[in-house]
């Protein structure tokens, strides 16, 4: 280690603890105890800050752009931490002063954003001789530096921290809405239970009034859209999902949305969306529309024809049933794929308990990137949480931990996603990362037996292998010589590509019968339900692609006009009829709990750009030798381990040889439609 860092990793000492959570004197973490955390991170980083504006003489990678990561290195850690605390900290005082913590972090790096003498010392770095992942990152950063508006005057500078301040606060805001405002739904009449699975039943009885009450949790809901027999049932649970954080954050995303567009103005950029595609992959608000345009061509024949194809089978069985609504949506796609395939999906649920699935997901993905895995005592921020280590090949050399706190609890986040913990910095620190999820709970008693064996669907099991795409991107990629380049710091538009290409495996019949059996005989799912699964998996791939279409282009027209011109309710309405043949419910307000504004912003297009060049990726792989192929070790090597060290244009053409092709995503689109017709049927 150069002499650069030793004073900074003096700064260091009065909090060595890597983790918050570690923090606590006591057998908690407090809210003090988290402030105090935060702070010394936030020392180091300003300590660093110092030392770089210090520097005399000429400047070089080492005496300069190091100390800038170093600043970097701490910010990411304190905001990190203080995010996933905001998320999922058991005790509510330490959440709120986590969201807290976290605006404060947002602060320190707006402020490092719109400080011109770092910018014109990054500016001054010479870089002959440095390595490309060092002359990209200097590149990257001075771009981020200018589109943060470093270079105008000192009122505009405090002007646009006073906004940022603004808008963070806002999203922090409209998350937490989201996160705490979970919903329940009363059942008074058993009938109306009718359809749902036995485990289901038999976790939900009537409480001491005679009523069964359901939440609106991700294991309570889905199960509901998806095998309820009751009409009214799921437009009631419909309803209360997308309503959990209205009305409080509809003046809220207003709010932010306006924050967006001034910042935008003060920037020169016409829009919000212009701004925050300028550095991504994408390049403009104008591509993103052609890419929609281009989506909505390749669906809109297929989604016809899959509507058309689940309304005649209603009619056949309920002919008096004359509209279909968007609560009915995931219900009768259920049961028309009963018919035409032969396959009901909580056919294939006893063979997804939890345990063996989260088994399965981890020896796959050590096949696929040659890594191993290992539970590890070190403590996590709740009980609930599982820790492994991931070795090398070797078994022997550490690379990485992750967190996996896969339930739902009250006051948790209900949604799914991959969060760094801690910057991985060769050298320096090893990656860290969090999976937040909630799929079902096993419960298993103190002699072993099982209670409930926490019994997935299969569109749980490849959230799960998504998710996990994420987590090997942040630690196979958080081996680099800079905190700036680690684990997820790839453009925006291309960090879905690992998650998207990793929930591909999924389909593979050895790779699901490894793990995929029965939790109470043992047998292994058989091949010919497999092979039902996937064909009743794939009808309905044009219908999802209109639903993506339907979430790029809200959160696209959100930051794309005057904000002041925005009627939520009607601009939500109108563009899901334009896209959906499913009728629209009144009182869906369904974007006041759509989480991805406040991450993507405008740029939700990611989710369906990522899956072309995901498609295009999984197509390289030998069909008869996925986890062991040379396509294999090629895209460990050329995507996941280079982290954010070179573009992501760049890192599709070293994988592929060329750019990303749409036919990969044709095929995938239409498999079902081919299939049918290859068999006549």
């Amino acid at each position: 280690m150069s002499v650069v860092t030793t004073a900074v990793d003096s700064i260091l000492e009065p909090t060595t603890a890597i983790h918050a959570w570690e923090a606590a004197s006591g057998t908690a973490l407090t809210a003090e105890e988290l402030t105090g955390w935060v702070s010394g991170r936030l020392a180091a980083h300003e300590a660093a800050i110092a030392q770089l504006l210090g520097v005399e003489g000429k400047r070089t990678p080492e005496n300069s752009l190091r100390l800038y990561d170093v600043a970097v290195e701490q910010l990411s850690m304190a905001g990190a931490q203080a995010g996933v605390l905001n998320s999922v900290a058991p005790d509510k005082a330490v959440r709120d002063q986590a969201q807290l913590e976290a605006q404060r972090v947002a602060l320190a790096g707006t402020a490092l954003s719109l400080n011109r003498d770092v910018y014109d010392a990054l500016a001054a770095i010479d870089l002959t001789g440095a390595s490309a992942a060092t002359k990209h990152y200097v590149e990257r950063t001075l771009l981020q530096y200018r589109l943060a508006g470093v270079d105008k005057d000192d009122a505009t500078r405090d002007h646009l921290r006073q906004l940022h301040e603004k808008a963070t606060r806002l999203s922090l805001e409209f998350g937490r809405n989201i996160q705490e405002g979970g919903k329940t739904v009363e059942v008074e009449h058993s009938e109306e239970m009718e359809g749902l699975p036995a485990d289901y039943l038999a976790r939900h009885t009537p409480n001491c009034d005679g009523l069964y009450v359901l939440s609106t949790d991700q294991p309570d809901m889905q199960p509901v859209m998806t095998f309820a027999k009751s009409d009214a049932l799921r437009e009631r649970m419909f309803l209360a999902y997308n309503t959990r954080a209205y009305p409080a954050n509809g003046a809220i995303l207003l709010d932010l949305l306006k924050a967006r567009q001034e910042i935008a103005t003060v920037l020169g950029f016409r829009s919000w969306a212009d701004l925050a595609t300028a550095d991504q992959m994408m390049g403009s608000a104008a591509n993103v529309r052609s890419f929609i345009g281009k989506l909505e061509e390749a669906s809109r024949a297929g989604a016809k024809q899959e509507f058309e194809m689940v309304q005649a089978f209603v009619k056949r069985q309920k002919p008096e049933l004359t509209t279909l609504n968007a609560a009915s949506r995931g219900y009768w796609y259920e049961q028309y794929r009963r018919e035409a395939y032969n396959f009901d999906s909580q056919s294939v649920r006893p063979y997804f308990p939890y345990l063996q699935v989260e088994q399965g997901v981890l020896e796959t993905a050590s096949k696929l990137f040659g890594v191993r895995f290992r539970k590890s005592a070190a403590p996590g921020w709740d009980a609930d949480v599982t820790v492994y280590d991931v070795f090398d090949v070797d078994g022997e050399t550490r690379v990485g931990r992750f967190y996996l706190d896969m339930h739902p609890r009250d006051g948790k986040d209900k949604w799914f996603s991959a969060t760094p913990v801690v910057t991985g910095v060769k050298g320096r620190y090893l990656p860290e990362a969090g999976l937040i999820c909630n799929f079902p709970r096993p419960e298993i008693d103190a002699s072993g037996k099982v209670i409930d064996p926490g019994l997935m669907q299969y569109s749980d099991v490849v959230t799960y292998f998504h998710e996990f795409g994420h987590l090997m991107h942040a630690i196979l990629g958080g081996q680099t010589e800079w905190a700036g380049l680690s684990g997820f710091a790839t453009e925006g538009d291309f960090i879905e590509v690992p998650s998207q290409m990793l929930e591909e495996f999924f389909r593979d019949v050895c790779l699901l019968q490894s793990f995929a059996k029965h939790y109470e005989t043992g047998e292994v799912l058989p091949a010919e339900l497999i092979q039902k699964m996937k064909l009743a998996g794939a009808f309905g791939r044009a219908d999802w692609v209109r639903s993506q279409l339907y979430y790029t282009t809200l959160s696209l027209d959100l930051h794309d006009q005057d904000p002041a011109g925005i009627d939520l309710d009607r601009i939500t309405k109108s563009l899901y009829e334009s896209l959906q043949p499913w009728q629209w419910i009144d009182g869906n307000r369904m974007y006041a709990s759509f989480g991805h504004l406040t991450g993507y912003s405008s740029n939700y297009y990611t989710y369906a750009f990522d899956k072309v060049i995901a498609l295009d990726f999984f197509a390289q792989f030998d069909p008869e030798n996925l986890l062991a192929c040379p396509a294999a070790a090629k895209y460990r090597k050329s995507v996941i381990e280079q982290g954010g060290s070179r573009p992501g244009r760049q890192m599709v053409r070293d994988f592929l040889g060329r750019d990303e092709e749409f036919e990969a995503f044709r095929k995938w689109l239409n498999e079902e439609f081919e299939a049918t017709a290859n068999s006549g049927r």
